[in-house]
């Protein structure tokens, strides 16, 4: 389970290092692709096949179904860290996610969310009803 947030940065050939406590269980390969609310995803290979199965059961024949898996599998790229834990994200990964220097890695328990450091400052600043998203959830059970 991920958990808890992290901040890196990147080096000069766009290699940044991932948390320690992540990479121990992310193991030698995982993926990393577009994520919603301009982050990246980051998915253990266990967690993508079964986030991919769930995308390939979309029907072909809807477009929004169409969108939605070519928005995920379109950024999507194998990553397997280097010696001191660094991975490379690809410039287009870079630019969807206005990744420039400072990052910021988030647990969300079966993936990670990676964050531009101003993207989620800005995202935390933002007056958030938590009354009103607590009664929402309420609603779907939690």
């Amino acid at each position: 389970m991920f958990i808890g947030e992290y901040q890196h940065s990147l080096d000069e050939k766009c290699r940044v290092i991932v948390p320690s406590k992540y990479r121990e269980q992310l193991g030698d390969n995982f993926v990393l692709t577009k994520g919603l609310d301009g982050c990246l995803f980051i998915y253990p290979i266990l967690e993508w096949v079964v986030f991919e199965q769930k995308l390939k059961s979309l029907p072909l024949t809807n477009m929004n179904a169409r969108k939605f898996v070519r928005f995920f599998l379109s950024g999507a790229v194998e990553c397997s860290p280097d010696k001191q834990g660094r991975i490379l994200i690809p410039n287009s990964l870079r630019v969807y996610s206005e990744i420039e220097k400072d990052i910021v890695f988030i647990g969300m328990s079966n993936r990670i969310e990676v964050w531009s450091k101003t993207k989620w400052d800005t995202y935390n600043s933002e007056a958030l009803d938590m009354e009103s998203l607590a009664m929402q959830m309420e609603e779907l059970g939690i």
